[in-house]
Order: C-alpha cells, then sequence, then structure tokens
C-alpha cells in the first residue's frame, strides 16, 4: 500500500479549522507545521513541558493530510476549505508517500541508553549492551519515562549513586516505572509508584512484571488508602515538574522518614531556588547535579 501527502500553506486563522474539515473531507491523518522552519523566521509556540502554547498554529502554517493513492485530492482540499467558508480552494503540492515497514522504522529509532555508570535501558527489540549491568528492558510508550530525558537520568543516576539495600522508596510521579525499577534492582525493599494517569499506572505494572520487579503501583487515592496518610520512605523520588511540585511540597516532605532522602527533578535550572524555598520549611534542599539545564535537588529529612 502506498499513499499521497497534500501539503497546503495557509494562514494561521484557517490552519486549524482547515486540518478538521480535511479529516471530515477523507484524509487519513492531518498535521500542521511551522512553514518558516529552519529560516530566520521561525517561531516556536511550545515553551516549557507542561504549558499549553497560546497559540494552535503558526502565523504561516503548513497543512500535510496525508490521503489514500488513488482519492481525488483536489475534490478533499476543495469540500474542506468550502466547509470553513474559503471561497476558492487553496493551492496544493502532493508528494508520494511509499509503503515501508514502519514497525522496524520506528524501532530504529531507539537504541540502547547507558546511564550512570551501569545502567542501560533496553528495547525488547534489542540485546543488552553489557550482560552484567542493571538492564531495564523498556519500550516507548505513552508513559514518561524511557531514561532519554535528563530529569529521568539525573534521578536514576542519583539512585545509582545513593543504593538503598533493604530500604523504602517512594516515586511520585512514576509514569513508566523506570525509577521505581532501578530502586528495587539496586536493592531496595519496600517500592511503591504512585501516578495521577491510570494509564501510566498500567504501563508502570507490565514493565515491574517484564523486569521482575516486585513493585505497587497506585493512583493517589488507592496509595493513600494501601499505606495511610502518614507512612513514610527512606528515600522519596518525584521527577514532575515545578509547579506541581511546589503545590505538593507539603505532602512529599512529610512522606520522608527521619533520616530519609527527598529527590526531585523536572526543574529547570533557573526554577531551583523558587522550588527549594517551597520546601524551606520542610527540607532544605541544594542542586546535587544538573544536565542539559535541568537540575535535580537532593535534602535529608
Amino acid at each position: 500500500m502506498s499513499w499521497t501527502e497534500v501539503i497546503i500553506e495557509i494562514a494561521r486563522e484557517h490552519a486549524e479549522g482547515l486540518s478538521d474539515a480535511l479529516m471530515e473531507a477523507g484524509a487519513l491523518s492531518v498535521s500542521v507545521e511551522d512553514a518558516d522552519e529552519g529560516t530566520e523566521d521561525e517561531k516556536p509556540l511550545f515553551g516549557e513541558p507542561g504549558m499549553v502554547p497560546t497559540e494552535a498554529a503558526w502565523d504561516h502554517s503548513r497543512v500535510v493530510a496525508l490521503t489514500d493513492v488513488d482519492a481525488d485530492q483536489a475534490a478533499i482540499v476543495a469540500e474542506a476549505a468550502a466547509a470553513i467558508g474559503i471561497a476558492q480552494a487553496p493551492a496544493f503540492t502532493t508528494r508520494p508517500v511509499a509503503d515501508a515497514d514502519w514497525v522496524r522504522l520506528t524501532q530504529s529509532q531507539f537504541e540502547p541508553i547507558h546511564i550512570g555508570k551501569n545502567i542501560w535501558v533496553v528495547p525488547s527489540w534489542h540485546e543488552a549492551p553489557d550482560p552484567n549491568g542493571l538492564i531495564l528492558e523498556v519500550d516507548p510508550g505513552l508513559a514518561f519515562g524511557t531514561g532519554s530525558h535528563p530529569t529521568t537520568r539525573l534521578c536514576m543516576e542519583w539512585l545509582e549513586a545513593h543504593p538503598a539495600p533493604g530500604k523504602s522508596v517512594l516515586d511520585y510521579g512514576c509514569g513508566s516505572g523506570i525509577l521505581a525499577m532501578v530502586a528495587k534492582k539496586l536493592g531496595a525493599a519496600d517500592v511503591i509508584g504512585v501516578d495521577i494517569d491510570p494509564q501510566a499506572i498500567e504501563s508502570a505494572k507490565l514493565n515491574a512484571e517484564r523486569n521482575h520487579c516486585e513493585i505497587a503501583f497506585h493512583v493517589p487515592d488507592d496509595f493513600v488508602a494501601a499505606k495511610g496518610g502518614d507512612s513514610h520512605f527512606d528515600i522519596v523520588v518525584a521527577n514532575i515538574l515545578s509547579s506541581p511540585l511546589k503545590l505538593m511540597a507539603p505532602m512529599l516532605s512529610g512522606r520522608v522518614a527521619p533520616g530519609g532522602s527527598l529527590i526531585l527533578s523536572g526543574v529547570l535550572a533557573r526554577q531551583a531556588e523558587e522550588v527549594a524555598a517551597a520546601y524551606a520549611p520542610f527540607i532544605k534542599l541544594s542542586v546535587w547535579a544538573e544536565l542539559d539545564g535541568w537540575v535535580a535537588l537532593h535534602g535529608t529529612n
């Protein structure tokens, strides 16, 4: 099977409406790009993680619609344009999209990742480069956490540098469960992962089972019901974002056992002071390490 892409350059005010109309007219998928990408007029819409862009398209947008190769592309464009009140259908170009082994092409983008001294995150279709390392078999998926992001790496490196055999660990905002699995493979006894996203919980459970890690995963309400409101942990790690981390300062600090450690990431270097200030009434935090503009903060109760 092969397909044809239809490329239309259009003003921002029509990009979103045209995208929806193209889908209604028979396009298989639609994306919107910056038509000025790669030039001095390129304009970023997306800033920090978790921030919603104020605009849904670019001043000079490129709408790309995927169609069947034998579809009437001109008719699809004309129908979509009429549906949003454009009297004359916009000009467009086409380009063929050949069939390919999309699974293999996608997998080829993900290689084993070496983290810290001895940790390897290995997709299931690869052999571990170092079978004697701490191997985590994790495939890219819907839940955040494959070790590729600097914040995840920082937390993993902290856990590797501070193994806690026999101790308890809480991974709050666990995503794929990768930090909880690192702690477990390093010898932690009681390990719990918490996330607000039920889909992330299911992903984490599957990853833990695949990696032979006995870890309990909960959404927040179930966590409180299972462990109570005053349970404490030797290590609490939270890799989220600065805004929710600041809001959760009393709760996360309150989960750290006496003498225990709190590790936070998802924090940009310029946000470190304000996050530390939010935790100052409970635990004194300082920057443990920085990577690509992100930091991990650490403090002891």
